[in-house]
């Protein structure tokens, strides 16, 4: 018998239709995996490889996809090792290299010498490295409120976070959104995905030391969160501009953590979109 959808896979198809139509689906073949990718934009567009944060999964891009694939070959990705429909399967994955490698394979399966790449918290950290590793294949980098890259976490939000990390539950996961999102407002169909994928058995994200930012090679947008709860967002700007001199480094107005990409998405698209042309 056909194994029954999952609240989480409920949820998942739900805001996957919140995509333009002729998005794509694409499963592409890694040594640790199938990955899951949503693609959108005329064939002929510069392609932009859109990672989203951890528990956000690729559909987190629904509000900046239409905008974005005007002019782009959008490739949105569920991370390895996290929620969504990529599958962890094959090689170990354990490492920092395992990532790389990863999006080395990634790209090849997705027949991209080289593309553009718009990461956002988690997903910044497994970008820059991969920027360092490969600088040829990618073309310009924008990372929005990226964490572990600039700063430390904040130690509130740490201990905030604390309860749905040791014991995740739909309920934990809302009110640790709700805490962190006060007054943005993120769509209400994302923010129970986010919950349950919190709650997704067996998700294993890479982490490690920050990597050498002031050795990247390409140009850099950093967009950061007004009102992040992550990190003090004036203090990482300062850092990032003293790290990376010639990036374009800024606040925006309003945004916290976890409601970006979403919160005025207007707002964002228009900055990454000049930044991109």
């Amino acid at each position: 018998m056909p194994v029954p959808p999952s609240a989480f896979d409920l949820v998942y198809d739900e805001l996957r239709a919140r995509w333009p139509e002729t998005t794509e689906e694409r499963d592409v073949a890694t040594p640790y995996g199938r990955t899951r990718v949503h693609t959108y934009g005329p064939k002929d567009g510069s392609p932009l490889l859109l990672l989203p944060g951890g528990a956000a999964t690729g559909l987190v891009w629904f509000a900046n996809a239409a905008v974005f694939g005007e002019r782009y070959r959008v490739h949105a990705v569920d991370l390895m090792g996290d929620a969504g429909r990529t599958e962890r399967r094959g090689a170990p994955w354990k490492s920092a290299a395992d990532q790389t490698a990863w999006l080395d394979a990634l790209l090849d399966g997705l027949g991209l010498a080289r593309t553009h790449v718009c990461a956002h918290s988690y997903g910044a950290w497994p970008a820059v490295r991969y920027a360092l590793h490969a600088p040829q294949r990618i073309d310009r980098l924008a990372l929005l409120d990226p964490t572990q890259l600039f700063a430390g976490f904040r130690p509130g939000y740490l201990l905030r976070a604390l309860p749905m990390l040791v014991r995740p539950s739909e309920a934990r996961g809302r009110a640790f959104l709700a805490w962190e999102t006060a007054g943005t407002h993120p769509d209400e169909t994302w923010q129970r995905l986010y919950a349950l994928a919190t709650t997704v058995p067996g998700r294993q994200l890479i982490t490690g030391g920050r990597p050498r930012t002031a050795d990247l090679a390409m140009p850099v947008l950093v967009l950061l969160a007004e009102r992040s709860r992550t990190h003090h967002a004036a203090k990482v700007a300062d850092r990032a501009r003293r790290t990376l001199p010639r990036a374009q480094v800024t606040l925006l107005p309003g945004a916290t953590h976890h409601s970006l990409p979403l919160t005025d998405p207007k707002q964002l698209n228009d900055r990454v979109m000049a930044f991109l042309d």
